[in-house]
Formats: structure tokens, sequence, C-alpha cells
């Protein structure tokens, strides 16, 4: 069940869902178009991620874990950063889902994060997640990030 304000984000990618699964999930990829976090996790549900890099300046290392799986279709997870400033506790993550949908030779990404407790948390991570696809679909489309 959803928690807080809900922050969206979706694109159309000029790509199979097989290919967006692999950008969403590929270390490598990851890199390319997500500000330059290098992603670690074995990408089974129950599994741990972790999120790792620079942000204006400041070193960072997210964390959460892999809730859902699903090959070409979902993916879920929990996200904590210890940046927000927020005591690491459960209460406190986000619940990032992503649903690649077939559309014509390509692939509609809808992206939502739950428990954001103020319009503007929803609407700045609403705007982050819109800068995420779209190096996403640059990255995939062969175009450079803007």
């Amino acid at each position: 069940m959803a928690k807080g304000l809900m922050a969206r984000a979706s694109t159309e990618v000029n790509a199979p869902p097989e290919e967006v699964w692999a950008a969403l999930t590929e270390p490598q990829a990851i890199e390319r178009y997500m500000f330059g976090t290098t992603a670690v996790s074995d990408w089974r549900e129950g599994s741990p991620i972790v999120w790792k890099g620079e942000w204006q300046g400041k070193p960072y290392e997210d964390r959460g874990v892999i809730l859902r799986f699903e090959p070409f279709k979902r993916l879920a997870y929990s996200h904590f950063s210890p940046l927000s400033g927020l005591t690491d506790l459960p209460e406190n993550y986000h619940m990032v889902t992503i649903e690649l949908s077939p559309e014509g030779a390509g692939t509609h990404v809808a992206l939502e994060q739950d428990n954001n407790d103020t319009e503007e948390e929803r609407d700045h991570a609403s705007r982050n997640w819109e800068m995420v696809l779209a190096g996403l679909k640059g990255y995939l489309e062969g175009q450079p990030a803007s």
C-alpha cells in the first residue's frame, strides 16, 4: 500500500522492453544515464541494492532491497538516502516501481515513488525521475544526455 504522496514520471522509449530492462538492471548502463551512479545488486527479489556516487560534490551511498523482479515488465525496490537527513528507519524508505509496457516498436516506461511527505518533496522527486528517464531514453536511443 502506497504511503504519502506519490511521485510519478514516464516516457516513451524507441526500444523494445528487453533493451529497456537491460538498461535498468545492468550497472554499466545505469552509470551512463543515472548521474554516474554505481549500482550494486544481484537483482533477485529480497536482495540488497546499493547506489554509490557523488552528488553536488558530496559522496553518497543509498540503499534498498529488490522487492519485485519481473523481467521485461516490472522492477520495484525500496530506497533510502542518508542525504535526506532522515534516520535509517523503515518508515523513511521510498518504494520505487518501474513498469514497462510495449508500445508499437517501443516501450512505455512508467515510474512511481511513494512516501513523499509534502507536495514539494513529491514534485522534487518527480522532476528527478523525469531527468533519469530522459537519460534512459537518450542512452537507449543514442542521444546525448541534456
